[in-house]
């Protein structure tokens, strides 16, 4: 249980103790600097740990967001400090600094707390202030400002504040009016129920499941159920973050199912469309997964732009004149709007498809899914490409690391790649990406089954892929080549599957592109967890992504049409239960092991 240490002389009358404990703390009472020390060395080591001023006045919530939030080692409010156990020793020279004479740096009302906080920051300590907006939080100096303190308390409702903030600043048009007005009761019921966010996750899972299912019978009334409960699955994803950000339940582990969960709900209904699609003599996998492999697209390119304008650029991402034209287009109300919709985020994406589910046919769902994900990734990529070209900085190694790692390069590119003296100039490695991608996805495309052309389409594609990577990805547009790269990889599995012209050909590519893609979104919320990329033996072990293409194009032309059909469902299965195996692994002993706690704000699309 963590510990809260209230130092100083008690006020009468207040509310300090028992808000404490609402929010779980184990509260002790120092009189002294001194005690507080000696309090402060008894707690266990592994606990969690407080210094609260014993004048502090201020919400409950404002003591919540200072003291409880699991993903800062050191955190504060005025009046009020809090340590998790990894930032204890800090926390402890801290306050021995704090209890020497003179010690710490002036403050404006002689609170320990206070104190500690200054000396903390004095020590290089990286304190999390919480920004508060309404709240109060305050160690009132005399009687008359304490007054002043309470009444400022009164007039501002805690629990609505709580509320609002639950609700993400930024999100789509749909989630914004549509479900986040009811939604965050929804959260609070749940929280004070005890529900966690990674339940309601795994809620919002099932219930998708259940829509995917209720799709696949291929009956109208199927088809209004799936879309129903679509919407309703996606009520539960919005509750979930909005739960975490209410209760402050942020976890490692709960930000990789939210993140993991989303895809798989989506992908699974486009099964289950295709599914009741064939049930009803159409067949719509290659619709299915073709809008799999656009939105996975889609994604890798906002993760790589991201990765690309992160770290020590940050601060300097908007150089570009395209981000200030950008910046001025956000002050302006209804494009804010229209620009959040025109990308079809989740929110919008979910509630056209859950629509046209219930009205139309799976056909013309994918049609709507399929024009409206290429337009939205037309407009993105096209945006960041010119902001790309008309900034004014370069990119820093980390985000060249990132983008190396969401590369994915596999044994055979390594190989050639150290073979190459030189890397290829500027602009010419994402034109060289994407160029040997676009051959082997064309060949495999116009060549009858069987054929070898694709085998030396993919052999230049291994050439290519090598070159692309030969040096650090620092250039302007060299963010581009991991999408080439999922592109040139999924696009050829679906193109060597159509032509296969069997049944099962095309739902074997569906499960061994999910596979991939999984491994791929893998990575993504590795990096951004700041834990690396997957580990080197599992790349190599799965191929990388030329070594994938190659084995693909090889078997579509040395096994017939049935044979292949087996190959792809085996090697589905194969690449499925590795990175699973492994990315499970990894995630749990993260969460066990202490990782800084996260929590994902959903897709930037």
């Amino acid at each position: 249980m963590p510990t809260a240490i209230v130092t100083g002389q008690q006020v009468p009358g207040s509310s300090l103790e028992n808000d404490l404990r609402s929010l779980g703390f184990d509260v002790r009472l120092a009189a002294d600097a001194t005690e507080a020390q000696v309090l402060l060395s008894a707690v266990p080591a592994g606990d969690r740990v407080a210094l609260v001023d014993g004048r502090f006045v201020g919400h409950p919530h404002a003591l919540r967001l200072g003291l409880t939030d699991p993903r800062f080692p050191l955190a504060a409010v005025p009046g009020a400090v809090t340590a998790q156990p990894a930032a204890r020793p800090a926390l402890a020279r801290a306050v021995a600094c704090g209890t020497s004479t003179g010690g710490g740096t002036a403050v404006a009302v002689d609170s320990l707390a206070d104190r500690v906080v200054a000396a903390l920051v004095a020590d290089g300590g990286d304190v999390h202030r919480p920004e508060l907006g309404s709240l109060v939080a305050a160690v009132p100096a005399d009687p008359q400002t304490r007054n002043e303190a309470r009444q400022a308390v009164a007039a501002v409702d805690d629990e609505a504040v709580r509320l609002k903030s639950a609700v993400k600043s930024r999100d789509g048009f749909f989630t914004t009016f549509f479900i986040s007005p009811y939604s965050r009761y929804l959260a609070r019921w749940c929280a004070r129920r005890g529900l966690t966010p990674n339940q309601v996750t795994t809620a919002s899972l099932v219930t998708a499941l259940i829509a995917a299912g209720c799709a696949a019978t291929g009956t109208r009334g199927g088809f209004i159920a799936a879309g129903a409960l679509l919407i309703a699955s996606f009520v539960l994803d919005c509750t979930d973050g909005q739960l975490a950000r209410y209760a402050l339940k942020y976890s490692t582990l709960g930000a990789w199912l939210d993140a993991t969960f989303d895809r798989a709900k989506e992908y699974a209904y486009y099964a289950g469309l295709a599914l009741g699609a064939a049930r009803g003599g159409d067949d719509v996998w290659a619709l299915a997964l073709g809008a799999m492999i656009l939105q996975t697209c889609r994604h890798v390119v906002d993760f790589s732009f991201n990765e690309a304008n992160t770290g020590d650029l940050a601060a300097t991402a908007s150089t570009s004149p395209t981000a200030a034209l950008s910046d001025r287009l956000d002050t302006v109300g209804w494009t804010v709007w229209a620009r959040r919709m025109i990308v079809l985020p989740i929110g919008e994406r979910w509630a056209m498809i859950a629509v046209l589910t219930a009205v139309t046919t799976p056909r013309i769902t994918f049609y709507a899914l399929l024009v409206g994900c290429a337009f939205a990734a037309a407009y993105t990529t096209a945006g960041r490409v010119l902001r790309s070209v008309t900034r004014r900085t370069g990119r820093t190694d980390r985000a060249a690391r990132a983008l190396a790692d969401l590369a994915d390069s596999g044994p055979l590119a390594e190989t050639v790649k150290g073979l190459v003296k030189r890397g290829l100039p500027g602009l010419a490695v994402p034109a060289v990406a994407f160029v040997g991608g676009a051959a082997v996805v064309v060949c495999s495309a116009l060549t009858d089954f069987g054929g070898v052309l694709p085998v030396i389409a993919t052999l230049g594609y291994v050439l290519t892929s090598a070159l692309a990577v030969a040096r650090p990805l620092t250039g302007a547009l060299d963010w581009l080549v991991p999408p080439c790269f999922r592109a040139a990889e999924y696009g050829t599995v679906l193109a060597l599957a159509a032509n296969a012209g069997v049944n099962g050909a095309l739902p074997a590519a569906f499960g061994l592109v999910a596979a991939v893609a999984y491994h791929h979104y893998d990575t993504v919320y590795r990096i951004r967890g700041n834990a690396g990329a997957p580990p080197a033996w599992l790349v190599r072990t799965i191929g990388g992504h030329e070594g994938r293409t190659v084995l693909v194009t090889v078997l579509a032309a040395v096994l017939t049409a049935p044979q292949f059909t087996v190959a792809l469902t085996v090697l589905a299965v194969a690449v499925a239960l590795l990175v699973l195996t492994e990315s499970i692994r990894f995630w749990v002993a993260a969460h066990q092991g202490g990782a800084p706690a996260v929590h994902d704000e959903g897709e930037p699309a």
